[in-house]
């Protein structure tokens, strides 16, 4: 039999009747990335997602990486299939794990048997295969704690599956299982890993930018293009909205009390990504703010911000400092890119004092000689869709 790779299911396995439409949406989502690598044949049972290689020429090591990047899967490993017998089990083992087995000192074998029907119980099982390794390498010690290595083998319907340890999967929930949402992308480091993180709450994204040249370059608007294109092998593919931002810029600065030249950026910003989830049937807005770490993201500008739209904005690392938000840029693989120094429309006007503890109507005030709506109509009408193309792992 060929080698395949399985998915571990995370918390799939407890959604109960609807358990079967998070199932289909991670295989769904699982061939569309597999289309790369070759032809692959996608299953799940009893809480497995199988994927098996139709032809010879599938590229493996291509699928497993992508594989590991689809939500819904806690785990991912590279395993042999064999029949359902024990010296086959042996035999597979000592093929498919032989790199392994030669390198480590210590081992020990973990049996699970899904199907009763197989003689042997899975502490049998463990023991004739760990007794027959033993014999067969004598530089190996068996270890039940802290072993080099674990021989997994696991004795389900069709066939019985051979392989070593497994490596951690994406997690979450299938993309497509939470419904749709506009993610605000800067190019900092914030909002890479906000939108990663309810992509990984099974949201599918619209991303949204605001561009305002040529007071940013082209090179800051590719940069943003670029942090998208990273995250497709975890969000599938991906449109970029480009708000051209400047008009309403100048006119703040024109119009509108310095110190809350950047509140006021917000609620417009708010505003167009509302519109934009109007017209793309998405039901939430996503923002890369941390409570506290700039001017705009105080509590008090937060609900000024908030105030203009009325559907729910999630910001998922609200509570998380710099650091941990890094750690997570630098796992996904943005983390490079994010600091590259070409400056987005945030940066544009700074005021000196920026107001920190805004309220509503101050805001409200503020704008009062602003054609709000026009200003908004003319740059959601102006937006530009940039399509991410396919995903790859």
């Amino acid at each position: 039999m060929n080698d395949i790779i399985l998915l571990k299911l995370g918390e799939l396995v407890l959604k109960g009747l609807n358990r079967h439409n998070f199932e289909d949406k991670l295989m769904s989502n699982a061939r569309r990335r597999l289309h790369t690598y070759g032809q692959f044949k996608v299953t799940t049972k009893q809480s497995i997602t199988y994927v098996e290689p139709q032809s010879d020429d599938c590229d493996m090591d291509g699928a497993f990486e992508a594989m590991k990047k689809v939500f819904g899967a806690v785990g991912v490993c590279r395993c042999r299939a064999c029949e359902k017998d024990k010296d086959a089990m042996l035999c597979a083992v000592k093929e498919f794990l032989a790199p392994q087995l030669a390198a480590a000192r210590t081992f020990k074998v973990e049996c699970k048997r899904s199907d009763k029907t197989f003689p042997l119980n899975s502490i049998q099982l463990a023991q004739y295969l760990g007794g027959e390794l033993d014999e067969a390498y004598p530089h190996l010690t068996a270890e039940m704690h802290h072993p080099d290595l674990t021989v997994y083998v696991e004795v389900r319907d069709d066939a019985a599956f051979v392989h070593g340890n497994t490596e951690p999967g994406a997690g979450g929930l299938p993309v497509g299982m939470g419904g749709r949402a506009v993610s605000l992308l800067s190019g900092g480091i914030d909002s890479p890993v906000a939108s990663w993180m309810m992509a990984k709450r099974g949201l599918c994204l619209e991303m949204v930018h605001f561009f305002s040249y040529p007071y940013t370059s082209e090179e800051a608007k590719q940069k943003v293009l670029d942090l998208a294109k990273l995250l497709t092998p975890w969000t599938g593919r991906l449109v970029v909205h480009v708000v051209p931002f400047t008009a309403i810029q100048e006119e703040l600065r024109r119009s509108c009390p310095e110190e809350y030249f950047t509140i006021l950026m917000r609620r417009f910003m708010m505003r167009i990504s509302a519109e934009v989830a109007r017209r793309t049937g998405s039901g939430a807005l996503i923002t890369g703010e941390s409570l506290g770490q700039v001017a705009s993201q105080t509590m008090e500008a937060m609900l000024c911000t908030g105030a203009v739209v009325d559907i729910p904005v999630f910001r998922p690392v609200i509570g998380m400092d710099k650091e941990e938000i890094v750690r997570i840029s630098r796992k996904i693989g943005t983390f490079e890119t994010s600091i590259l120094p070409y400056e987005d429309c945030c940066t544009v006007f700074t005021p000196k004092h920026p107001k920190l503890k805004p309220t509503l109507k101050e805001c409200e005030a503020a704008e009062a000689k602003l054609d709000v709506e026009g200003l908004v109509k003319a740059a959601a009408d102006g937006i530009e869709r940039v399509q991410i193309g396919v995903e790859q792992g």
